[in-house]
């Protein structure tokens, strides 16, 4: 893709993330945020591309892929699929998908190391230190034994030839540039800390190793691997360009967005490497790189206070909560809820109060009250009758609410502040509800309504009827901008009503103009088929179905999908609807050493009791042979506890443990589904069977 030259452009990326597991809500997170503002900013006009990836070099991958006893290159290209063919489901697909496998990425890299290199910043020396392998980072003041600052995981010794990068003749440059450019980093408590630490001195910084074989190779210096930093960092120039960027045209960045736990890799060695790149490209008379606009770092999702970590376990998977909740829940709990840039706590409870509250109860029931009345009142059809001299005043109220809010919401979005935007657009939503109970056009309606009413042949003013007609119409007006400005936070079910409200054209399309205006409802449009846009949902059955699918390990292309709404005239289906409803599906076929690599056993039921809180759920102890596990299980409202004491069961047990209503679980109990209800079933036993005994 290359940059229209009559649109401005508008370039941002999502980490480069790492492929040593599965991809939870913390990676999810940064990628709506990406989302959001892609699709903010094409509603403004401009040419956008987004950029993410898999980072597939390094020591954890050669490791992981030892232990799956697989090659590197397969066990990357079957993890890179995997958050792919994620992105992909929950409606985030990139613009650029870069792979640092990609031989583009490999030419970038070595590229931008001959000039780094050339301009004199390269040399060739020895490293002994301290190496967490897990943050692929070297732990400058640590002796041997010590754990990482970070992580709290032990650090390794490594002694080394290396090639460093002169980090340390680059601290005036850094400097001189924060100063000049404030917005580089944000938010200012990050920016604050990346000049502290500049401020402190920077030290040489080792860009490869020689340790490790799985990397992108030195040319002519095997056996030489570029480092993880160095690689990874300069994805975000080979997704659009590398060596071309210029033809491109969409180098420079205009915002890398990454957690705080990487800020200082991407504010301080990434504009360094830059920096060196420039200084040999303007002596070559080439095209310069420049840096970055800016680095936005966000805070980390906290449980039980502890940042969301798969080496912790306390991972949350984004897919359960898609399959009951919805996309767009999802999406609008993790901007509404923290303010970007700080960190935020995590928790089933919130997330399902603020579907029902705001997204049920408010923005779901308004767009059902306007739809409705329309409907009964107006035979489906919306007429715009008073010119705005006539209006009532709570009309004109209602319409200088939105007018006077919309240019703060348009800020707020431009400054990443979400939650404020959303906050914003949820007044406007409460202040249409208000007007509709204020002004009453129900009770207008019951009182007038005509056996054969024809809106479009109505008086235009004078009449209790031509009233009806307007109130009903401005509040349709006052639901479709709300839906224009939620869009790029919850697509899915704001292009539902916009395609309701009879327009044909996506509100992806929809360019948002300087100043908020009225009157752009045709009059005679009718109305589409009304249908549920956030149906509510009982909280504790919700909480309950999504932490029963995390105990079951489910890839993007398997397994539940949430529903998809059907598509209004003109439009395609948006991906990710809302709410979830579970198709039939037809499995993915699986490989022998796929199923060889589930351990499931002959386990006995030695206690049963019910979870406290949880209709659904027993707390088990079964004897699996050469240990008792204490398994979750969601089958008490078909299973007495006490009569289960004793019964021999199948029970997966090497899935990783996952906590259910607060009570760990260290395995699974297989069921089937029997009726209309899908009620779990046992699988069990005819003959008997050793207890610990390996089915196979």
């Amino acid at each position: 893709m290359s940059a229209n030259p009559t649109k401005p452009k508008f370039y941002l990326t999502t980490p480069i993330y790492y492929t040593n597991g599965s991809p939870h809500v913390g990676h999810t997170y940064t990628t709506i945020v990406a989302d959001t503002v892609r699709r903010y900013k094409r509603m403004c006009g401009y040419e956008v591309v987004m950029t993410t990836g898999t980072d597939e070099h390094g020591v954890n991958v050669e490791r992981a892929a030892k232990k799956a006893g697989i090659p590197e290159s397969e066990f990357v290209a079957r993890m890179a699929e995997e958050w792919r063919a994620l992105w992909d489901k929950l409606g985030l697909a990139a613009d650029e998908f870069i792979r640092t496998t990609d031989l583009e990425h490999v030419r970038t890299v070595q590229w931008l190391f001959r000039l780094c290199r050339d301009a004199g910043y390269v040399y060739k020396g020895h490293y002994t230190g301290q190496y967490c392998i897990f943050d692929n980072a070297f732990v400058t003041e640590a002796k041997p034994g010590d754990s990482c600052p970070d992580c709290g995981r032990p650090t390794e010794t490594v002694t080394e030839e290396n090639y460093f990068f002169k980090l340390s003749a680059f601290q005036k440059p850094l400097l001189d540039f924060y100063n000049q450019h404030p917005e580089f980093i944000q938010p200012e408590s990050r920016r604050n800390e990346i000049i502290s630490f500049v401020q402190g001195g920077l030290k040489d910084l080792s860009i490869t190793r020689t340790t490790i074989r799985w990397g992108i190779p030195v040319p002519g210096e095997e056996p030489h691997v570029f480092y993880v930093w160095f690689d990874a960092l300069t994805a975000y120039l080979s997704a659009v360009g590398g060596p071309e960027h210029a033809q491109r045209g969409f180098w420079p960045a205009d915002v890398h967005l990454v957690g705080k736990d990487i800020i200082r890799f991407h504010a301080v060695y990434w504009p360094a490497f830059l920096m060196a790149a420039d200084e040999e490209l303007r002596r070559l008379k080439l095209p310069e790189l420049g840096l970055p606009k800016q680095i936005w770092a966000h805070g980390w999702f906290l449980i039980d206070a502890a940042k969301m970590s798969k080496s912790k376990g306390n991972v949350v998977a984004p897919l359960p909560i898609v399959n009951v909740l919805g996309m767009d829940a999802l999406r609008y709990y993790l901007l509404r809820e923290t303010v970007f840039g700080q960190d935020g706590n995590f928790s089933y409870d919130a997330l399902v109060t603020r579907y029902n509250g705001d997204l049920a109860n408010g923005l779901g029931n308004l767009a059902s009250r306007i739809l409705s009345m329309i409907q009964q009142y107006q035979d489906g059809v919306l007429v715009g009758n008073l010119s705005p001299s006539d209006e009532p005043p709570g009309v004109q109220a209602l319409a200088l609410r939105f007018e006077q809010s919309y240019r703060e919401i348009r800020e707020s979005y431009e400054g990443f502040g979400f939650s404020r935007s959303l906050e914003l657009i949820w007044r406007l939503i409460a202040s249409t509800d208000l007007f509709l109970t204020t002004e009453k056009p129900w009770a207008l309606g019951r009182q007038n309504l005509p056996a054969a009413w024809q809106p479009i042949g109505a008086p235009a003013s004078g009449s209790e009827q031509s009233k009806v007609a307007h109130l009903l119409y401005r509040a349709a007006e006052a639901l479709r901008w709300a839906a224009v400005l939620a869009y790029p936070v919850i697509p899915d079910a704001t292009e539902r009503i916009w395609g309701l409200l009879g327009e044909h054209e996506r509100l992806a399309n929809f360019r948002l103009p300087d100043d908020l205006t009225w009157n752009q409802i045709k009059s005679g449009t009718r109305i589409g088929k009304i249908e549920p846009i956030f149906p509510r949902v009982d909280k504790a059955e919700a909480i309950e179905r999504i932490e029963a699918m995390e105990q079951v390990p489910q890839k993007p292309g398997e397994g539940p999908a949430a529903a998809t709404p059907a598509a209004t005239p003109g439009q395609a289906a948006p991906a990710g609807a809302t709410p979830a409803i579970p198709p039939a599906t037809t499995p993915a076929k699986i490989t022998i050493d796929d199923f060889t690599k589930v351990d499931m056993r002959v386990g006995q039921i030695e206690s049963a009791e019910k979870v406290p809180n949880a209709d659904k759920l027993l707390k088990l102890m079964v004897n699996i042979g050469d240990e008792v596990r204490q398994i979750v299980a969601g089958i008490a409202t078909v299973y007495e506890a006490e009569k289960l004491v004793g019964r021999k069961v199948i029970v997966v047990t090497n899935l990783q443990p996952r906590k259910l209503r607060g009570v760990e679980s260290n395995g699974m109990i297989l069921a089937g589904s029997s009726g209309p209800d899908g009620s779990p079933v046992l699988a069990g036993f005819l003959e008997d069977v050793p207890v610990g005994s390996r089915l196979k």
